[in-house]
């Protein structure tokens, strides 16, 4: 497929690529335009991980309020310079993670921060529940799995749907940002205070 001096426009204007960069994505793609996109974020997201060992040290910690008081949210979203500290960009992430943060109740950041007891537990839980539905022995370990991968979509913040937008998630929104901002960025830590709650 010939690829058109508007195509790469249109798609240098969406990713903010260089124009050398998206004239190949959309060769590699055939001219598909989503291929096109995706093959330019993993590029991306390629740069970003060759970023993720150095220090991020700078950053904000935003504070959210929700609901008359009734909710609170502190999240801290560190980044390397101050300058990126200071971006527009950067700043409605953070504001955007706690949003998400105190309507969506996540426990974790990321999958890896997940205590090997509690998805032992939680995997105990849905085979117990399998077998008392009947479920033939020979399909529980698949069960077990979609389970599984269902309790980390509801409980990781990295996993969860984006609440203004469900067609991506928190790790697609922290994906971009990395790469618009070509720094490595790093969601350390956040708490979520619900009133009438029993601490932990």
């Amino acid at each position: 497929m010939a690829i058109t001096t508007e195509m790469i426009k249109q798609l240098r204007e969406a990713t903010g690529a260089g124009i050398l960069d998206c004239r190949k994505a959309l060769e590699q793609s055939n001219g598909d335009y989503e291929k096109a996109v995706d093959y330019l974020r993993e590029k991306g997201l390629a740069q970003a991980a060759k970023r993720s060992d150095r220090t991020a040290s700078e950053g904000v910690i935003e504070v959210y309020s929700h609901g008359n008081g009734r909710v609170a949210v502190v999240v801290e979203v560190n980044c390397e310079s101050d300058f990126v500290a200071r971006e527009a960009s950067f700043r409605a992430f953070a504001h955007e993670l706690a949003l998400q943060i105190a309507a969506s109740s996540p426990r974790w950041i990321k999958e890896e921060d997940i205590p090997e007891a509690e998805l032992k537990r939680e995997a105990d839980i849905a085979a117990a529940r399998a077998r008392e539905e009947g479920k033939p022995e020979a399909v529980i370990p698949r069960i077990v799995e979609g389970y599984l991968n269902k309790f980390k979509d509801e409980t990781v913040l990295m996993r969860q749907k984006y609440i203004r937008d469900e067609s991506k998630t928190i790790q697609d929104l922290y994906n971009e940002l990395a790469v618009s901002l070509k720094e490595n960025i790093v969601v350390r830590r956040f708490v979520r205070w619900e009133l009438g709650e029993a601490s932990s």
